[in-house]
């Protein structure tokens, strides 16, 4: 039997086929656009997501037997606010999860409403990313708009709702919302009346593996698929990553480098950061997990080498960095391109380089941009170290995972040995996992994760780079709180 697994990312739907062996038999990829209206603004068209799948899915199926397709599973991106009206139409653009247009919002529920409110409401403070930040800053800024709401939802449901007709979402995802009551798995009613919308107006909770309904005829009909095919609740990017990489269990920790920066930290029972510098979110297993998020991880390896440099030749400018240079590179990089949120919550901070002199090269600097964003992952799991939580190893998924180079740094940066998984297909890989225990072809999602998942290869520390890095993350660590006030007032 196959099952197919959703991806929906910031920059591109990907698909993939997979029978429940876990072996991938194909998989595809459609790109789409995203708009920044303005600086700090971040939205994308649902439509358009939905105009990929339909490209996607008949390339994914065309040369197998389709009558084989047993179900479907979505990772998407989380936090994005998808707005429908009584007649189902999408009300506005998607405000997406890297949206900084929230800051009055934020500062609102933080200090009026108050981060303890909050946090025993949720589990978690504001953040610019969240939901609710972003139904306030609609019905303040767009009334007309926000009085038309009858549905909100999140990425990955927009799609599942076509799919299936049915409104639903899942604990993992919802989480990321700021109306969940995470702890009880309930919708916050203090939240829905702080944000001013009622109940009715959220979709149905499930755990992520549960089965929602099958697709509709109409869909069935459309891409020629059995009218059975069945739709789990899916779950966030990251909380489908986890279960892609086996991090599933109490303690398990799995490293993203795609788009946006991960550490994502599985737990068996309910906690919170009492700073609330780390996300306590529900995980797709059915237990919970701890999330520190940087926005701009991947995205500023891209930016960098295709915006600034104007090369699109990774392999080639990383060839460049060799092995000695780690750890002895003098240029310091913030990567908060588009300001940042785990652990200092600033939507004012910005990226800079700090360091050069006249001797620097290009390649100086992009060995920065690297480096910084491991500096800047380090940062989320020093916060967890001070929760107590001992992390030594850890996955590492995403597309920056695929840098031989990369991945040295980060090991080295983080001092801790790295486990490869075979797939590289985290959140789409999940979303497939989560279908096959839907269909029952596996009891849980740990069961799943134990008989699927496998490991290539580890990248390990290297005692002297990292003794070098730990003197640099040090002075690294020196730089944001230099600069904090000095960001608020050049914004």
């Amino acid at each position: 039997m196959y099952y197919i697994g959703i991806d929906l990312g910031t920059s591109s739907l990907k698909l993939l086929l997979c029978d429940e062996a876990g072996v991938i038999h194909n998989s595809v990829s459609e790109e789409y656009p995203l708009s920044f209206p303005q600086p700090g603004w971040s939205e994308q068209n649902p439509r358009d997501w939905w105009n990929a799948l339909e490209k996607a899915l008949p390339k994914l199926i065309r040369d197998i037997d389709r009558t084989k397709i047993r179900g479907i599973g979505c990772g998407g991106q989380m936090h994005g606010l998808v707005a429908l009206d009584e007649n189902d139409y999408v009300i506005r653009p998607c405000i997406l999860w890297n949206d900084g247009r929230t800051e009055e919002e934020v500062t609102y529920l933080n200090e009026t409403v108050g981060r303890k409110k909050l946090s025993a409401c949720t589990a978690n403070i504001a953040f610019a990313g969240f939901t609710a930040p972003k139904i306030l800053w609609m019905k303040k800024n767009e009334p007309e708009n926000f009085n038309r709401i009858s549905k909100i939802m999140l990425p990955k449901d927009y799609l599942n709702y076509r799919l299936t007709s049915v409104f639903s979402t899942d604990y993992s995802d919802a989480s990321g919302m700021l109306l969940l009551d995470v702890k009880n798995k309930c919708w916050s009613k203090e939240m829905l009346e702080i944000c001013g919308i009622t109940e009715d107006m959220l979709p149905e909770l499930h755990e992520s593996y549960d089965v929602i309904g099958t697709i509709t005829p109409e869909i069935a009909e459309e891409f020629d698929l059995p009218k059975d095919v069945i739709v789990v609740a899916g779950a966030g990017d990251n909380a489908a990553a986890a279960v892609g990489t086996a991090t599933v269990s109490d303690g398990d920790c799995n490293i993203s480098l795609g788009t946006s920066g991960t550490v994502f930290i599985s737990s068996d029972s309910f906690r919170v950061d009492d700073y609330n510098a780390l996300h306590s979110f529900a995980h797709a297993g059915g237990n919970y997990h701890l999330m520190g998020c940087m926005l701009s991880a991947a995205s500023c390896n891209k930016w960098f080498a295709k915006e600034v440099l104007r090369r699109g030749d990774y392999d080639a400018m990383q060839s460049e960095i060799t092995e000695d240079m780690l750890g002895n590179n003098s240029i310091y990089f913030l990567p908060y391109l588009m300001g940042e949120r785990s652990p200092i919550n600033d939507t004012n901070a910005r990226a800079c380089f700090i360091g050069m002199d006249m001797h620097h090269t290009q390649t100086d600097l992009y060995q920065a941009v690297l480096e910084g964003v491991a500096f800047a992952i380090r940062d989320s799991v020093e916060v967890a170290k001070q929760l107590g939580i001992p992390i030594t190893e850890s996955n590492l998924c995403g597309g920056g995972s695929k840098s031989l180079l990369w991945r040295k740094i980060m090991a080295n940066v983080l001092g801790i040995r790295l486990a490869i998984p075979v797939s590289e297909e985290g959140p789409g890989y999940g979303g497939a996992m989560l279908a096959m225990v839907g269909d029952r072809k596996y009891p849980d999602v740990k069961a799943c994760a134990k008989a699927l998942v496998k490991i290539k290869g580890y990248e390990e520390v290297d005692p002297a780079i990292a003794a070098r890095y730990e003197e640099k993350y040090r002075k690294y660590r020196l730089i944001y709180p230099a600069l904090k006030d000095v960001f608020e007032k050049i914004r």
